[in-house]
């Protein structure tokens, strides 16, 4: 399963570039997206470096189950990463868009700490 980590942080980094050259093309203008203080640039450059905050912990993962040999299947883990890389650049611009979807940053906050403590306690302590 970490192959589809490898992938998920690989699309991530790709995404995340794309966006950061969208954005970069605008953010030069001072009431840009409401201006450089509003609640809504200050979701779209969250979910901009999301994308690589999270391949940074998808490749730390892959790396890691590498390093240390791990051989055992971590589906739970993998698969909650990934949620957790989906839902929060997502998540992320809804919110810019609608406030009200900041609501639904528990998705990808818990996804995420429950895949780093399952992957800590089930592979790297065990």
């Amino acid at each position: 399963m970490e192959t589809a980590n490898l992938f998920a942080a690989w699309v991530g980094m790709l995404v995340g570039a794309v966006v950061g050259a969208f954005s970069g093309l605008f953010f030069h203008r001072q009431e840009w997206f409401g201006g450089y203080d509003s609640w809504q640039r200050r979701m779209l450059r969250l979910g901009h470096i999301s994308f690589f905050g999270i391949a940074f912990i998808n490749f730390a993962f892959v790396f890691t189950i590498m390093y240390l040999g791990i051989s055992k299947p971590l589906f739970l883990p993998s698969l909650l990463l990934i949620v957790g890389a989906i839902t929060m650049p997502l998540i992320c611009f809804l919110s810019a868009y609608k406030m009200f979807f900041r609501h639904l940053f528990f998705i990808p906050v818990v996804s995420i700490i429950i895949a780093m403590f399952l992957f800590l306690v089930g592979g790297v302590l065990s």
